[in-house]
């Protein structure tokens, strides 16, 4: 994995540069284009939490990330849930530590804001990210979301060995 990656901020100066981000053709079912995450970070204010990961000054991802979701939908705020919404890495940049750093640093931004378990979503099925994320520690945890297997991490749980590159 590169030493140079680093999370930035969606700026109008980098706004284009992260629409453009592409998955593979094959991916393309697996997770919205950045603009429709865009646009939901902008719905959901202080929510949720979008950025480009760079390595060095090349664009190699976008993450979005949430923070304290109302899980059960039904405003008692008894099940809020953070985690990592949306992750794309580019096409040709796969394979590379990219979304590994991506989950470890949501990971790290919920443990700063005081959270131990972090939540995540995949599509299911063998061309799914299921194996990425379990490889991660994610376990799913019997629910589902909008047709999507969730999975959560305890934040103190440490990644098994064999995932680690």
């Amino acid at each position: 994995m590169t030493t140079s990656l680093r999370l930035e901020k969606i700026t109008p100066e980098n706004v284009d540069a992260a629409i453009a981000l592409k998955v593979r053709p094959d991916q393309e079912h697996l997770v919205a284009p950045v603009v429709k995450s865009l646009a939901e970070a902008y719905a959901y204010g202080e929510t949720a939490w979008p950025r480009l990961i760079l390595d060095g000054d090349r664009v190699v991802g976008f993450l979005m990330a949430f923070f304290d979701i109302d899980f059960a939908g039904d405003g008692s705020g008894t099940d809020l849930r953070s985690g990592l919404w949306r992750l794309a890495i580019a096409a040709g940049e796969q394979g590379r530590g990219h979304g590994r750093f991506a989950v470890e640093s949501v990971a790290a931004e919920i443990r700063r804001r005081g959270g131990a378990r972090m939540t995540t979503t995949w599509h299911p099925g063998d061309d799914g990210p299921e194996g990425f994320y379990l490889g991660l520690g994610f376990r799913p945890t019997g629910e589902t979301s909008g047709g999507q297997t969730v999975g959560e991490r305890t934040l103190d749980a440490a990644v098994p060995e064999h995932s680690r590159s």
